[in-house]
């Protein structure tokens, strides 16, 4: 393997059996692994016998964290960039640091090594037209909440979103200011033990999530009009 590029590897979002051979390669010969959590990483890496130093990159690092990075990949190490689960850079810090490495012309190399990500895997299973899609990841916890949904109400594209367990109930309530006669489907605990699919209205599924288990990650997908 040449020298001095960065990789970034899709890991799974739940299943620890949906990550790729071209990944589990990567991850075995990277010298170095960035990560938002070693706990959640070490998992993954213990699962599969991988012994490797692992780096921590998440959404606070300081700026010095990334010039850190800038020189491993200057100094000829191979490293690979993972997210706590799916792809690095899709609603995740990661795509600050490539952004800042992009523009170091010292840097040659960012590779994709793809596979899991969980908006995509929501969007297959949906039914809803897919030649066109628009994904908003998280919406905001307290501020421009309102102009989020406002925005979200003048889109026609099948819309995908995520969203925690902790706002969900709140987040169906408010989808129904504008999403009451659309069709909607939301995908709880995707790939693990307990995933759930919702289909339906959103009152239809507000009314299945507060009578039913509501811990886990969300993934909202909104039929395009």
């Amino acid at each position: 393997m040449n020298k001095g590029k960065l990789f970034v590897v899709a890991t799974p979002i739940g299943n620890l059996k949906d990550i790729t051979l071209r990944a589990l390669e990567t991850l075995q010969t990277v010298d170095y692994i960035l990560c938002e959590d070693t706990r959640v990483t070490k998992k993954l890496l213990n699962h599969y016998q991988i012994s490797k130093q692992t780096i921590i990159y998440y959404q606070h690092s300081p700026e010095s964290k990334i010039k850190e990075i800038a020189n491993l990949l200057i100094e000829d190490k191979n490293l690979a960039i993972v997210t706590d689960a799916g792809t690095p850079g899709i609603s995740d810090p990661g795509n600050l640091l490539i952004q800042n490495l992009t523009k170091n012309t010292e840097i040659k190399e960012i590779i994709p090594i793809p596979g899991p990500c969980a908006a995509i895997a929501a969007l297959s299973i949906s039914g809803f037209p897919t030649d066109k899609f628009y994904f908003a990841g998280f919406p905001p916890h307290k501020n421009k909440r309102q102009k989020f949904f406002k925005e979200l109400a003048a889109r026609k594209e099948t819309i995908i979103f995520y969203e925690s367990t902790h706002r969900i109930i709140k987040t169906l309530s408010e989808l129904q200011m504008f999403a009451q006669q659309r069709e909607i489907m939301v995908a709880r605990e995707l790939t693990k033990q307990f995933e759930t699919i919702y289909r339906g209205t959103v009152e239809q599924i507000l009314e299945k999530i507060k009578k039913g288990p509501s811990k886990g990650e969300f993934v909202m997908v909104i039929k395009s009009i």
